[in-house]
């Protein structure tokens, strides 16, 4: 896990969605290069983003970095009760992985990279 310090060296893909994630890294040539986010050419090629994983029933927001070879967890945060409320409702309280929405970005922006 890496430290709130080693966090805001990163490039993030704030626009990466889990969906977008599978397109690139597990079904590799499905998108064009006209697409929002370039065909992956290599295993160098990677993307580090957010999801929001509700299987639990309580919204928990983690850090990936992913290529066509591995997807490696770089850190987890609990989020704020009114934001994952809000998260849940949005959803309707449905489990699945899903991208932070722009409340969840604005928050983390805010508190975790700047």
């Amino acid at each position: 896990m890496q430290t709130q310090t080693d966090l805001t060296s990163l490039v993030i893909d704030w626009d990466m969605t889990p969906e977008d994630a599978v397109t690139l890294y597990l079904e590799w040539g499905n998108n064009s290069w006209y697409a929002d986010h370039k065909p992956v050419t290599s295993k160098n090629d990677f993307s580090t983003y957010f999801v929001v994983n509700t299987w639990t029933g309580t919204p928990q927001l983690t850090l990936l970095r992913r290529n066509s070879d591995d997807c490696v967890e770089l850190a987890s945060f609990d989020l704020p009760e009114d934001l994952a409320r809000d998260f849940m409702e949005e959803n309707g309280g449905n489990k699945g992985v899903y991208a932070p929405n722009e409340a969840i970005k604005k928050w983390l922006q805010a508190t975790h990279f700047n």
